[in-house]
Formats: C-alpha cells, sequence, structure tokens
C-alpha cells in the first residue's frame, strides 16, 4: 500500500514516515498543497495524510482539488481545535481529522481503520476499456492488441483518464495534476496532447468514442 504525506513540517514528515515504513507501507511524501494535488494523481496511493495550514495551496483546497479526481481517504492535520475547522476539512472531502500534536500510535491506529474501511487494494496493472489497453508497469498502451507509443505525458493522460471512466476533467485540473504549475498558464497544452491521443488510439479521431470532450467543462473517458 502507498501513503502519501503531504506538510511543510520536514521533522514531522520524516516521523510519520519512518513509522509508517516500519509497518510496511511506501510512503511518497510533499510539501505543500499543490504537490498534493500533482502527487495525488499516481493511481497506486492508498490514503492521504494532508496537513491544512501549508504554502502555495492549502490543505483544505488541496483536499476539495483531490476530490474531483480521487475517492481514497484523506487524513487532515491541523494544530487548530474548533470544531469549524474540522466541519470544513469534511465539506471539503476529508475522512478523517487529526489535531496536533498527535501521538503516532492514533494515527498509525486510523490509518489502518479508514484502509480497512475503503478496502483500497492495489490497482491492477493492465486495465482495458473498450479496444484501449495499457499497462502502467511497463508504461505501454495498445490499440485492439497493437502497441502505440505515447510520450510520458500522454500515457500519464490516458492513464489517469482510463482508470476514472465518465469522470471529466476540467483543462485546469489536468494540468494541475500532470504538469504541475509549469504549464498552467498554457491551457493549450491539454488540448494538443489530447488531439495527440486520439489520433493514437481512436478509430476516427474525428468521431472519438473513448477520449470524449464535455464542452465547456473539459475531457472524460467513456465507460
Amino acid at each position: 500500500m502507498k501513503i502519501l504525506i503531504v506538510d511543510d513540517e520536514e521533522l514531522l514528515v520524516k516521523g510519520i514516515r519512518f513509522n509508517l515504513q516500519n509497518d510496511g507501507y511506501e510512503v511518497i511524501t510533499g510539501a505543500n498543497g499543490l504537490e498534493a494535488v500533482q502527487l495525488a494523481a499516481d493511481p497506486e496511493i492508498g490514503l492521504i495524510i494532508l496537513d491544512v495550514m501549508m504554502p502555495v495551496m492549502d490543505g483544505l483546497t488541496a483536499c476539495r482539488r483531490i476530490r474531483e479526481f480521487s475517492d481514497v481517504p484523506i487524513i487532515m492535520l491541523t494544530a487548530k481545535t474548533e470544531d469549524m475547522d474540522k466541519l470544513l476539512g469534511f465539506e471539503h472531502g476529508a475522512d478523517d481529522y487529526l489535531t496536533k500534536p498527535f501521538n503516532i500510535l492514533e494515527l498509525k491506529a486510523r490509518v489502518r481503520a479508514l484502509l480497512r474501511r475503503s478496502g483500497k487494494k492495489s490497482q491492477d496493472s493492465r486495465v482495458t476499456r473498450g479496444h484501449i489497453m495499457i499497462d502502467a508497469s511497463s508504461r505501454n498502451a495498445y490499440r485492439d492488441g497493437v502497441q502505440v507509443e505515447l510520450t510520458a505525458k500522454e500515457f500519464d493522460l490516458v492513464e489517469l483518464l482510463i482508470r476514472n471512466p465518465n469522470r471529466v476533467y476540467s483543462r485546469e485540473n489536468l494540468l494541475d495534476t500532470i504538469w504541475g504549475d509549469d504549464y498552467r498558464s498554457d491551457i493549450r497544452t491539454v488540448d494538443v496532447h489530447i488531439r495527440r491521443i486520439r489520433e493514437k488510439l481512436e478509430d476516427n479521431p474525428a468521431e472519438p468514442r473513448h477520449i470524449m470532450t464535455k464542452w465547456g467543462v473539459g475531457y472524460y473517458f467513456k465507460g
């Protein structure tokens, strides 16, 4: 199981990571809300531990953005104790809340409980929908059994869409999750990559059957 920890307190992150790794979890980390959104796109993430007060993008905003494309359990961490802050966290999509300072044993217990309830398992490496198949372990894509060459970003886009069928992603959200803030001002980046993906994976790119457009919103994979 892979767990994402995002907090700008380096020592706290190091301590949580050490304890979770000792329990057999794979751990990746980030230091701000924008990194949380980007890293959460990893389809192998099974749970997210997310601080509320962070630079670049706060944890509540990051939680809301993550909920646009992922339903993995999220535990929010905060130094505040007001009930209103906890309610805001739940309204933004958090599953649990822990106030700093906390006992690491309590955090580990909540992690285990959320994972049991969610029933989250490692996703299969291969996903097939219609005549399109991807293999995440080799990062190869196939159309009707024939391998199709995709660039790294094209594969990332296809994997995100195909693993979340019928979920519409805005161009802004795709820029954040696939490219990060380097391309946030160039919305055409997404359109260009979608066009190229359709040319490679669709039988008729002008009338796609899988990589669909939700006019005025964004793109989705028709499941």
